[in-house]
């Protein structure tokens, strides 16, 4: 497997994109912005499809269409917490049409790789040395910005209005982050496709959570379990024809699951526990 130049390409992506999925994932969970993060990957598969229809590397439609995306959402007011009916109506009815526009690019050019399913889905093939340059260099400034603003970010992710109350720029962050969002998503995309895009964004920081509370401990334990669900499904996607998203979204969630059912398993173990405590402490 190392032997193939896509493939060591391959897994220097996916190194790049889980550490940068994994830390912006914690405060996409910590913020509740989970429907932000996916109105984004869905805005990628038009964006992707798009540029490759009139030309352009399907790089340049991920993050160009992405960041704009993000910039109106922001610029629209989206908040912590979601909206109201009217903005998740208006929401839901651009992001079926996007993609319609999306499979409509896909269906005018009929020579790109694999059909939707690459876009969609994720591949490993064709990823080069430009590209891996490309995304370092995007997730370097996304995590520089990021330390920069990590510390108020959080105070304001946690407690918003107390954050104000302190002068925090609590929008100002807000916009900041979803920014930084939209180049997230659409570095992530590229590998576990626009449709899966969760896989890495959430799953593994959610997991993190359910097992620590410590932010940096958080954080940490979020890129270990994305790196290891990126790698694990690039080598079992090298063998098996099956799509990249499949498997690493399937690592990913059983880690989730594992973690989890380790948490229910300890409450019920201390809820157990209580009573012969008690019993033993009156006697």
């Amino acid at each position: 497997m190392w032997s193939f130049p896509f493939m060591v390409n391959a897994f220097r992506a996916g190194a790049v994109v889980a550490v940068v999925s994994a830390v912006m994932g914690y405060f996409v969970v910590l913020r509740r912005q989970t429907f932000a993060a996916h109105t984004l990957s869905t805005v990628a598969f038009p964006g992707a499809s798009g540029a490759v229809l009139f030309g352009f590397s399907a790089v340049y439609g991920y993050f160009a269409v992405c960041v704009a995306a993000a910039v109106v959402i922001a610029a629209l007011g989206w908040r912590r917490g979601g909206g109201g009916a009217d903005e998740s109506a208006l929401t839901g009815t651009v992001q079926a049409f996007l993609l319609a526009a999306g499979f409509l690019f896909i269906t005018l050019y009929k020579g790109l790789l694999g059909g939707p399913q690459t876009i969609l889905f994720g591949t490993f093939l064709g990823i080069t040395t430009s590209q891996v340059n490309v995304l370092l260099g995007v997730g370097a400034v996304v995590l520089a910005v990021l330390v920069l603003i990590g510390r108020p970010l959080l105070f304001a992710s946690i407690d918003p209005q107390a954050a104000a109350g302190r002068g925090v720029p609590v929008r100002a962050l807000s916009v900041a982050f979803l920014v930084l969002l939209g180049a997230a998503t659409a570095e992530v995309s590229q590998i576990t496709g626009t449709l899966l895009v969760f896989a890495l964004m959430v799953v593994p920081a959610a997991t993190a959570q359910t097992m620590t509370g410590r932010p940096s401990t958080g954080i940490a334990l979020s890129v270990v379990l994305a790196l290891a669900a990126t790698w694990l499904g690039l080598t079992t996607a090298y063998y098996r024809p099956y799509p990249l998203g499949f498997f690493v979204t399937t690592y990913a969630f059983a880690g989730y699951l594992l973690a989890r059912s380790g948490r229910a398993l300890h409450s019920r173990l201390g809820r157990t526990g209580m009573p012969q405590l008690r019993k033993g402490a009156t006697a």
